[in-house]
């Protein structure tokens, strides 16, 4: 039959307008990325940004900006500073840096201020429980459990990790954990351990990686990052091989998604075997502790000191032995075999073969960029016999410690000075579980912990503390004790904006040099409870 004409043409038209709304409806092929510069200074030398490591952009004004080359549905983008600004020389940091491209990208925020907190991810009130998700899948949803010292760690391309800590597990249940994380791209991925509390240890052969191996179960342990960027684990209180819950000395290895038991034992309350002072031996192992402060030097060796322990005797209580792990050997460096030694100070600034911090734990230490060790506080003893909280500020150099700041006294009190303005009479309250590391200048930064502010009060601080050139200088949050945090809006950095009063957090250090902490037991809308907000500080 032959189709009238004026029909034929209505068909036609028909077709052409279906293709069209089917043509519409097909997702875009590409998505623009882009955002916002805030508190560029202006620029003579500009600000260079790069997307996935290419696609350099230009940046001289504060305001939008978007890159040329647009991103594949679904194709990842990462935007980093290639250079930084040079007139006025400023350190930008980015937020919202990376992700899939599922729209068009707006959020990336650029800030090239100084001294703002921005909180990033999880609940901002307490008492969370795990979000634990798929295993080895990412989500926005993930999240770790509130917790309390846990181990983290930073890898070779930039991903943070967590390990255990005392927590909620994803039924609610507050437990000792070991759960290990990894947070990537704005997204928490949970890899390995249980999703459940309590967990007792599957050592496997000693020295030997394998899947279906793991820690315990744990809190309050220390770590190290090798110089190929693996982790290396020891001791905490946790559970050994027998599902015993009480302190560990037993070593881990994590690398390439597998544990290995690498040394100490398999089962608790072990006492140390320190061997000859200064004399390696594959027979030497420190005792079974807790609260410990650790350091890895510029030559990958590992460093331990004191806790909450056993001696050689198998005596319970605070230490100061300094070990030094080198070549698959320990070596006892310094300090006592047994508990509850007191401090010898010597003369502030002057190292001297006799000095020695006294026994302690709950401290916060870094390596300076010479690879000398340096350690703050904690709870322990003076010179003079006397235990509490600790102020004083020592280096390990060459073989000597150097008392140099702060009190040979337990129990001082802050002495804040101005805020950002560095003074030789500045110095921190005494304090334990603070929060610490080094910027990518080599300054040690110190947040929060369980001390006494400014007047005296003992509770919980949330106050932000950076020591470089020799002085302290009080950089954010408050000089009294109990204070709630200010969340502002999730995502965006503000100069009003300040985690909560905390201790016992977890914390990294990003490739831009920005300061990021994890959960704790602090307060938030106003209760102190466990924590698991995620937080970034941009210097």
């Amino acid at each position: 039959m032959k189709v009238p004409a004026t029909l034929l043409s209505v068909l036609m038209i028909g077709s052409l307008s279906l293709a069209g709304c089917n043509s519409s409806s097909a997702p875009p092929a590409t998505y623009t990325i882009g955002g916002t510069v805030v508190n560029l200074a202006g620029a003579v030398g500009a600000l260079v940004l790069q997307d996935n490591l290419k696609d350099n952009l230009s940046v001289k004004a504060n305001g939008s900006f978007t890159f040329a080359i647009a991103i594949a549905s679904g194709g990842s983008y990462s935007v980093t500073i290639s250079v930084q600004p040079s007139n006025p020389a400023q350190t930008c940091g980015v937020t919202n840096s990376s992700g899939t491209a599922t729209a068009n990208v707006t959020n990336v925020e650029v800030n090239c201020g100084h001294n703002e907190w921005g909180w990033i991810k999880g609940a901002n009130t307490g008492g969370q429980s795990g979000a634990y998700g798929s295993l080895g899948v990412a989500a926005m949803s993930n999240n770790p459990g509130a917790r309390q010292n846990s181990v983290t760690w930073t890898d070779a391309s930039g991903n943070f990790w967590l390990f255990g800590g005392f927590g909620l597990d994803s039924a609610g249940s507050i437990l000792s954990l070991n759960d290990l994380w990894k947070y990537s791209s704005g997204e928490w991925i949970w890899l390995g351990g249980s999703n459940t509390g309590n967990q007792m240890g599957r050592y496997g052969t000693l020295g030997v990686g394998a899947m279906d191996t793991n820690p315990g179960a744990r809190y309050e342990a220390v770590r190290w990052i090798d110089l190929s960027g693996n982790l290396w684990l020891f001791g905490g209180n946790g559970y050994d091989s027998t599902g015993t819950n009480a302190p560990l000395n037993d070593l881990w290895k994590y690398s390439a998604g597998e544990w290995a038991w690498m040394g100490g034992s398999n089962v608790a309350l072990q006492k140390g075997t320190y061997g000859t002072l200064g004399m390696p031996s594959p027979n030497n192992i420190p005792g079974a502790r807790i609260e410990a402060v650790s350091w890895v030097d510029p030559s990958g060796n590992f460093w331990l000191f004191g806790g909450f322990g056993y001696d050689s005797n198998g005596t319970h209580g605070p230490l100061n032995d300094l070990w030094k792990y080198t070549v698959g050997e320990w070596t006892w460096v310094s300090g006592s075999n047994l508990v509850n030694q007191g401090g010898v100070y010597g003369t502030q600034g002057v190292p001297a073969p006799g000095n020695v911090p006294g026994a302690r734990n709950w401290s916060a230490g870094w390596t300076d960029s010479s690879g000398d060790l340096w350690l703050f506080g904690g709870t322990g003893y003076g010179p003079i016999g006397q235990s509490g909280f600790l102020n004083d500020l020592w280096r390990y150099k060459n073989g000597q410690w150097t008392w140099m700041s702060g009190s040979t006294l337990v129990g001082q009190s802050g002495a804040y000075g101005m805020q950002r303005v560095p003074a030789v009479s500045n110095i921190p309250g005494a304090r334990q579980n603070a929060w610490s590391w080094t910027d990518p200048s080599g300054a040690f930064w110190l947040f929060g912990g369980n001390g006494i502010d400014s007047v005296g009060g003992t509770g919980l601080l949330n106050d932000l503390w950076k020591y470089s050139n020799g002085e302290w200088t009080w950089m954010s949050g408050a000089k009294l004790i109990n204070q709630d945090g200010v969340y502002g809006t999730q995502g965006a950095l503000s100069p009003g904006n300040i985690p909560g009063a905390r201790g016992e957090t977890g914390e990294w250090v990003d490739a831009n040099g920005n300061l990021w902490l994890f959960g704790g037991y602090g307060v938030a809308a106003g209760t102190e409870d466990r924590l698991s907000d995620l937080w970034m500080y941009m210097p």
